[in-house]
This record gives C-alpha cells, structure tokens and sequence, in this order.
C-alpha cells in the first residue's frame, strides 16, 4: 500500500464509533452509491484504506465508518461509503445520524434558523433524510427517516448449537434476524456479551445463503447483515413498547448502540406483528444503556411488500480528529483484527 497519510473526524453515536473520510484518497468509481460499493468491494486500494482505518492499532474489532462520495444527483447533499471490519454495508443508521451532526457542525450544510436543518444523505440502499434539531450552537437531536421498511419472513426455524431457535427475519436497509434473546437463555447485558456474539454469529451464517436472506429486488442488497438479540422489557409509562437489543453485525461485530438501521428493521417486524402502531413510540435501548426512539411516519407498499417508513432520533458526538500514518516500513502493514 502507497498510502502513507489519511485524515478522519471521529463521532460516537449511542456509544457506537463512526470514523469519518472527508476526503478518501483513493478514487472511487460509479455512477451511484451503489455501484461506488460493489467497486469499493473488488478494489484493493479501497480494501485496505478500509483495513488501515479500521483494524488494530488504528482501531479495533467494532470499528464503524465511512468515505464521504458524490450523491447519485443533486437532491442529496452527499453521498457516503459504509465500511466495518468485515467490509461495505449497504446501510448505516448510527453513521447517518453521525453524518449529518458532522455537516452542520463543520458547514458543509448550513445551519437552518428555524431550528431543524434537513439533511440529505445517499447510501447504498437508498436516499435518507435526517432532521438536525438544533438549540443556538448546540445540536439537541437528529431524526432519521430510513428507506421503507418491511418483514421478509417470520417464525424461520433455525438449527444452532443452543437448539432449534425460531426467528423473524426483515429489510430496513440492510436484512437482519431478530431474536428473542431469552429464547436462548440469554438477556442483552454485558455479562452476556461472548454468548450474544456466538449465538449472532451462528444464526446469520445458518441463513446467510438460504432463501430468506434474498432481497426481493436488489441482490446487491441481499445477505444476512446481522443478528438482532432483543429483550422485551413491556411498555412504558405511555403504553409504548420498551425493548433492549444488540446487534451482532458482519462477523461477530457488535453495535454499541441501538443501531440505527437495526431498529428501522425491528420497526418493521413489530409493525408487520401490529405491536407498534402509528403514533406509538418504540423505545429502544442498547446493550450499553444508550436510547433511541423510533417510530412509524408513513405505511406503504415497497418492493412487493407492505411496508413502513421508520423515523429513529438519536443524537451524535464529536469523539476527535486523526491524521492516521502507514510508515512503508512496518512490518504490521495495514493491520490485524482480534476478536
């Protein structure tokens, strides 16, 4: 690898990292976001910028980030490159929410006077739209508005090394099996972490090649993103349903938030199960104790399916920027992943 010199801006989302390029130094082509992906994944320059910024010493197993690109057209304000450890992802809701804090900090959208500031983001999956609530200087909250959202299948038996587990399986960007954490004898705490991943792991890799984990238009989009481990924790005050998750994504990786794109997915199946309904609010907690809210703004037919389009707020802070080095001589290169 050539590349000596690369600088990021870093935001936590709910305790999830996000590593942002402003300026990737490796070109990167396509038309679209989409195809800017599918050359990102056959591109060994772009393969390893990904792994020098995301593995170990320059970051970890859970690493998040992204390579600011072009919008497919001028309704976006710009357009964005998901990468974690394992490769691109079709979609990100932490990295949105992170995304669009970081263009009205920095300018790069200007700030609305009325308080909220739209912004406009392309994404492999699609084009999302985020609300940037704003208090003088401070940034108060962001909603995200995701592609439409729907459920693939549901009550999909899987066989694990826990037992036959039983499964409902759903789009929100990217596709995801949800999981009745105590089905397993498991609870979404820390204590629970390794077996949260092993589980996570196993049922994605059972489904990942199957008929359920197909998109029903776009086989870029198709796959097992992750797992989503869920505790159901009743209602709260208001009679809204109170949930706790964690997302083990890719290989093994786990979101320390709510995730962004996870909770548009579980928007869907507890729409499609009538457990949330327009008006309610899903509150939607993380591993680490971290909130989202989500909801449903607009009920739909996408893609074949009865859909909804999920609205998630969140907020996103500044962590620090890097200008990350690869001296020719290291022997490590870009890096090594331990999970």
């Amino acid at each position: 690898m050539t590349l000596h010199q690369v600088s990021t801006v870093d935001y936590h989302t709910g305790g999830e990292p996000f590593r942002i390029v402003p300026e990737p130094p490796v070109a990167i082509e396509g038309a679209t976001v989409a195809e800017r992906r599918m050359f990102a994944i056959s591109n060994p320059e772009l393969q390893n910028l990904r792994k020098l910024l995301c593995f170990e010493p320059r970051g970890h197993a859970d690493m998040y980030g992204g390579f600011i690109t072009p919008p497919d057209d001028d309704g976006a304000h710009f357009g964005v490159l998901f990468w974690h450890k394992d490769g691109f992802s079709t979609a990100c809701g932490h990295g949105s929410i992170a995304l669009a804090v970081w263009a009205v900090q920095t300018g790069r959208v200007t700030r609305d006077p009325s308080g909220v500031t739209t912004v406009v983001i392309d994404v492999p999956s699609g084009r999302v739209t985020l609300g940037v609530h704003t208090a003088g200087e401070r940034i108060t909250g962001v909603d995200f508005v995701n592609v439409p959202s729907y459920r693939l299948a549901e009550g999909v038996t899987v066989t694990t090394s826990r037992g036959d587990v039983v499964v409902d399986v759903a789009y929100g960007g990217a596709i995801y099996a949800h999981l009745n954490a105590a089905s397993v004898g498991l609870a979404v705490t820390p204590e629970h972490y390794s077996d949260l991943i092993a589980i996570g792991r196993e049922v994605k890799w059972a489904l990942n090649d199957t008929v359920y984990a197909r998109h029903p238009v776009d086989d870029r989009l198709s796959g097992i993103y992750g797992t989503i481990l869920y505790d159901d924790l009743g209602s709260d005050e208001n009679g809204n349903p109170h949930q706790r998750n964690v997302t083990v994504f890719a290989d093994g990786q786990v979101d320390r938030s709510p995730c962004g794109s996870g909770t548009c997915s579980r928007v869907a199946v507890l729409a499609a199960s009538g457990h949330l309904k327009p008006g309610q609010t899903l509150v939607h907690d993380s591993i680490v104790g971290t909130r989202f809210d989500a909801r449903i703004v607009e009920e739909l037919t996408a893609d074949g399916h009865s859909a909804v389009v999920p609205e998630v707020t969140g907020t996103a802070y500044r962590t620090g920027e890097h200008r990350f080095e690869l001296d020719p001589h290291d022997d490590l290169g870009t890096g090594f992943v331990l999970r």
